[in-house]
């Protein structure tokens, strides 16, 4: 499988998916979308992948978070695609387990992305946060559901309301994270990892998947749907316009 924004290989069962924009932090553009889409989609359907690990090229990023050029693009019909939601729902329901492998910076719709794979091993680079409100907008491709549901409700509020980052000891403390290993050994761990899940029955976890979603989402729905209307309202306003195109003046020239 060849994509422009991702490298994907399969091997013993286990699906790898790199991140391969190294030189934007791994950002996620509509072109990784659209390949992301794309890859999960072809590899659901093979018999051949049992787990699938993710991870972002270059060591310095997981994901730096979505491209900020488009989204500042974005008006209100774009929030009400869920545009990002969408995929990342689609990696939540992926019918094998799958594991996010993050070294570097875990930012914004990086963090969602990664929040949305089962299970997360940490590189103790990395930092995570959610740090939509300094841009004026907030995590609504899940990160306002998903976040909770892992580390506790006052604590995400914590992380999102103020964006602060978070390092991967605290976040392996507040079970943000599973594992946290020396960079150099975090696809190692993921793989290792992955490589005990593919030698359990496979129709068996699958299921297991699907019964412990259904345990995490009692009216996640309805959640899922006042953070789309609330992104819709944000992203027609001055504010986010604004705070985004500050953000992109200070940008470093390539």
């Amino acid at each position: 499988m060849n994509f422009d924004t991702l490298i994907v290989t399969v091997e013993s069962g286990i699906a790898s998916v790199v991140l391969n924009r190294p030189e934007q932090r791994n950002a996620i553009n509509k072109a990784m979308i659209d390949d992301l889409h794309a890859a999960l989609d072809a590899l659901a359907a093979r018999e051949d992948v049992n787990v699938l690990v993710l991870s972002g090229a270059g060591g310095k990023a997981f994901a730096g978070g979505a491209d900020i050029g488009q989204l500042r693009e974005r008006k209100s019909r774009e929030a009400l695609q869920a545009i990002n939601a969408r995929l990342f729902q689609k990696l939540e329901e992926f019918p094998t387990p799958t594991i996010a492998a993050v070294t570097g910076f875990c930012l914004g719709g990086g963090c969602e992305l990664a929040m949305a794979c089962d299970m997360r091993v940490a590189g103790r680079s990395s930092k995570f946060g959610q740090p939509e409100v300094a841009l004026g907008i907030i995590p609504a491709a899940g990160g306002t559901q998903r976040m909770p549901r892992l580390v506790g409700l006052g604590r995400a509020k914590e992380i999102i309301f103020t964006g602060r980052m978070v390092d991967a000891d605290e976040a392996l403390r507040i079970g943000l994270v599973n594992h946290v290993t020396e960079d150099a050994d975090v696809l190692a761990k993921a793989r290792e990892l992955a490589a005990s899940i593919a030698k359990q029955g496979r129709t068996a976890v699958r299921l297991a998947k699907v019964a412990l979603n259904a345990s995490s989402r009692t009216g996640q729905d309805a959640g899922f749907l006042v953070e789309q209307v609330a992104q819709a309202v944000l992203f027609d306003s001055e504010e986010k316009h604004a705070r985004m195109t500050a953000f992109l003046e200070k940008r470093p020239k390539s």
